[in-house]
């Protein structure tokens, strides 16, 4: 074998590092991020806005936020977990609930805008694929426009992060997309079936999940979704419910904080050490010297008597 120096080796790779801290931990892809962020010279440093769609095993995220120097602003945000005060308690991380929250944070920015009387977007969903347009009225505000972030998720068809889209965009807000995404589109045909989408926005797939497994598996059934059937849900409400809370999506979007069953800033302080001023630090050394020269006099008394003995 011909030698064959190795011109990147360990020691090169323990130096070599990645410019930006999130793209070598794998948080943040740049390369969208910066086509999601730079905005036209001419458009005078107004704020471009993305809609961030994040997932986590307990809960959906989305937000809507503008970047600036210091870093990234939220305008308004909203989570599954607040689906329950809607009526959704259950399967608060699937399709329906990302359109939900999408359709949450939609409402909620633009009420924040005081554009949610002129933009009320989709007020009955049909699946079918509509875009937010400006009002014939030349002095009217023209329609709130957001881009879709989707962060590291893979953006295959039928993702959660289109259903998330679909419900900002049924909400009023504009963004730009297209029908390849979502679910019920045939590649070959290069056609959405809208009945299909909407069977999605209404949970009608889970519906039938449900009762497919209830004829298939009674047990498994039992024990996949016995928090429904505690609750006394069935696949036949699916759609009132979401129906419902589409509708109280509406009527309500504004944030409200939950009760604290205790006070947890005064709990955590309890654990903290507080911040000394440089009086009370100088007085501690002072008190500590003070204190080693009183053992020591105290040492060297016993030292003496000792001596006495001795003798």
């Amino acid at each position: 074998m011909p030698f064959v120096k190795v011109v990147k080796s360990n020691a090169y790779f323990s130096r070599y590092q990645v410019k930006y801290r999130r793209r070598r931990e794998g948080k943040t892809d740049y390369y969208a991020r910066k086509r999601l962020v730079t905005q036209s010279k001419s458009k005078y440093n107004a704020p471009k806005y993305r809609l961030v769609v994040r997932f986590t095993n307990k809960q959906i995220i989305t937000q809507i936020t503008y970047a600036r120097l210091q870093g990234d602003f939220v305008l308004a945000s909203a989570s599954s977990k607040e689906l329950p005060r809607y009526g959704i308690n259950h399967g608060l991380t699937n399709w329906t609930a990302a359109y939900a929250t999408g359709l949450l944070v939609a409402r909620r920015a633009l009420t924040k805008l005081n554009l949610h009387e002129k933009y009320a977007g989709v007020a009955e969903p049909t699946g079918e694929i509509t875009m937010t347009e400006a009002l014939d009225d030349e002095d009217a505000p023209k329609p709130f426009k957001a881009y879709l972030d989707v962060g590291l998720k893979r953006t295959s068809t039928g993702s959660r992060v289109f259903g998330a889209l679909k419900g900002a965009s049924d909400g009023g807000i504009f963004i730009p997309h297209s029908e390849k995404r979502f679910p019920g589109y045939d590649t070959e045909g290069k056609k959405l079936d809208a009945e299909v989408l909407k069977k999605y926005i209404f949970g009608g797939h889970v519906a039938e999940y449900m009762e497919s497994l209830e004829e298939e598996d009674d047990e498994r059934f039992k024990k996949q979704f016995a928090s429904y059937l505690e609750d006394g849900v069935g696949s036949e409400d699916m759609e009132d419910i979401y129906k419902n809370a589409y509708a109280a999506i509406r009527e309500d979007p504004v944030h409200k904080p939950t009760d604290k069953t205790k006070d947890w800033k005064a709990e955590s302080k309890k654990y903290s050490t507080p911040r000394l001023t440089y009086a009370q630090r100088k007085e501690a050394i002072e008190k500590k010297i003070a204190a080693f020269h009183a053992g020591k006099g105290a040492g060297g008394d016993d030292e003496e008597e000792e001596e006495e003995d001795d003798e």
